[in-house]
C-alpha cells in the first residue's frame, strides 16, 4: 500500500510544471517560504542539473541541463494549507501521485536521485543473511558476500530457479538483516 502524504516529518515531494517553468516555480516557492516564514515547514526546494560537455561551433563547453525536466523537488512537512499554496504557484500543473495527492519518495529514491546522502548506520559483514527490501531482487533473501560502508554497497549471493546461485550488488538502503 502507498504512503501519502506524512504530516508529521519531513519527506521529499514531486512536483510536475509545465515545460521550461522549472526554474520560475522554484524561485517562486522560495519567494513564499520567505514572505509567509515557511521556512519551519518547506525545508529544501531542487532541480535536478547534471553537467554535460557540448560542443558547438568547433568549441566545447560545460553547460548544465536538467536530469529530469518538468519536474521541481521540495521538501517539506506536507498540509492542505501548503498544498493549496503550492498548487496556486503559476507553472506548477500538480504533485506526483495518486490523483494528484503528494507521495513521499522513499530512501533508496532520495539517494538515487541524490536529493540528499542517505547512510545507513547497519554495521554488514560477509556471512550476513538479508532480505533485499527494494528494487529488481526485491523479496529475495541471500547472503553477504562482500560488504563496504564507505560505498554503502554490498555484494550478495541469492538462490533463485531452484538452487541457481546468482551475485548481485545491492545498496545497503535497499537490504534488512534478517534475525537468525
Amino acid at each position: 500500500m502507498a504512503m501519502i502524504a506524512d504530516t508529521e516529518n519531513p519527506c521529499w515531494y514531486i512536483l510536475h510544471t509545465y515545460s521550461g517553468y522549472e526554474a520560475m516555480v522554484k524561485d517562486s516557492l522560495e519567494r513564499l517560504i520567505e514572505n509567509n516564514n515557511l521556512q519551519d515547514v518547506i525545508f529544501d526546494v531542487k532541480i535536478l542539473m547534471e553537467k554535460t560537455i557540448e560542443e558547438k561551433n568547433g568549441k566545447r563547453k560545460i553547460v548544465e541541463r536538467k536530469l529530469m525536466p518538468c519536474y521541481v523537488y521540495i521538501k517539506m512537512i506536507y498540509s492542505n494549507q501548503l498544498w493549496y499554496m503550492i498548487t496556486n504557484i503559476r507553472g506548477v500543473t500538480g504533485f506526483v501521485g495518486p490523483q494528484g495527492h503528494p507521495m513521499p519518495l522513499k530512501d533508496f529514491e532520495i539517494r538515487k536521485m541524490r536529493l540528499e546522502n542517505v547512510t545507513v548506520e547497519e554495521e554488514y559483514k560477509a556471512g550476513d543473511k538479508v532480505v533485499v527490501e527494494s528494487g529488481p531482487l526485491e523479496g529475495y533473501e541471500g547472503v553477504i558476500t562482500e560488504a563496504n560502508k564507505s560505498s554503502q554497497k554490498a555484494k550478495i549471493q541469492i538462490q533463485m530457479f531452484g538452487g541457481t546461485n546468482i551475485d548481485a550488488e545491492v545498496e545497503y538502503i535497499q537490504i534488512r538483516k534478517l534475525d537468525e
